[in-house]
């Protein structure tokens, strides 16, 4: 591999959805065209980003819109990365034979190649967003890939509240851990508790930057899908944190920010959190609840 820069640009796409995976497609790939025009090396795209959040409701026919990974639309993808030379974070419906299905996102590199995959780990269930029914648990673990341009991580939505995750997927090697997402108000809510609900989200993610040293690229969806109103603004923190760069609450959009990887190692020098872990100490982390 050729020597990697410490300045890369990561592209954010945040869109509405269609009704169909290939309508989607057809909507991101001039989308993905744009962030590599505009100099990103690396794109990620949003949760699901081939169907709109069918989770609001249990409902079989649904399952149609999975499809294999790698499959169809990552050979598309493919072959837009090997054009473009870009690297691309691809989060889809994964169909894994008849009966078991995932949150899935792959990893395609500069050249085409395709990488591997991400299956979402932690699988919420609450009103309006009813992905149990749908989505059988990862099974491959927290992973790293050493891309033309960054070593990344992947975690899902709802991976997002989870310091575990963010963690074992940095101990891996994450230069910059990558968040697709969909995720809005419910109208009962939103007077009363969207903007601590906004508040908590992003920061909880902040928080992982800051623990991990590493650069957080959280990209979500916008419009409304039924009762849902998906409130956008994909953003980029930084390993201190700082939002160095954030998209608007309902406007489609194309974000390309420039992220530099010499701070991100400089950062955990001067802060060394990994060095420091008590690791001798943490057996009780595995339980549920810690017994009385």
């Amino acid at each position: 591999m050729a020597t990697r820069s410490d300045i890369v640009p990561i592209g954010l796409i945040q869109l509405t959805a269609e009704d169909t995976p290939a309508a989607n497609l057809r909507k991101t790939l001039p989308r993905i065209e744009e962030a590599a025009a505009k100099g990103a090396k690396i794109i990620g795209l949003q949760e699901m980003f081939t169907t709109k959040y069918f989770c609001t409701e249990q409902n079989v026919k649904h399952f149609e819109l999975a499809e294999s990974i790698p499959g169809p639309i990552t050979s598309e993808l493919m072959a837009a990365a090997k054009k473009l030379g870009v690297v691309i974070v691809a989060p889809m419906f994964e169909a894994r034979g008849s009966e078991v299905f995932h949150n899935t996102a792959a990893i395609i590199d500069a050249d085409g190649t395709y990488l591997g995959k991400y299956r979402k780990m932690h699988i919420p269930q609450d009103p309006g967003f009813e992905e149990k029914f749908y989505f059988t648990p990862g099974d491959l673990g927290y992973r790293t890939w050493r891309t033309a341009f960054g070593d990344i991580g992947v975690l899902i939505c709802w991976d997002q509240w989870y310091p575990e995750a963010a963690r074992l997927t940095a101990l891996a090697g994450a230069q910059i851990l990558f968040y697709p997402t969909a995720i809005g108000w419910l109208p009962e809510e939103k007077a009363s508790l969207g903007k601590a609900q906004h508040c908590a989200w992003e920061t909880v993610q902040r928080g992982h930057a800051v623990a991990n040293g590493c650069y957080v690229a959280a990209t979500n969806r916008v419009g409304r899908e039924g009762d849902s109103e998906f409130w956008g603004q994909s953003f980029v923190a930084n390993p201190y944190g700082e939002i160095i760069a954030r998209a608007s609450v309902d406007k489609e959009e194309v974000m390309v920010v420039p992220c530099d990887l010499g701070v991100q190692r400089e950062f955990r020098r001067i802060w060394p959190f990994f060095r420091d872990r008590r690791i001798d100490t943490y057996a009780d982390i595995t339980k549920r609840l810690r017994d009385e």
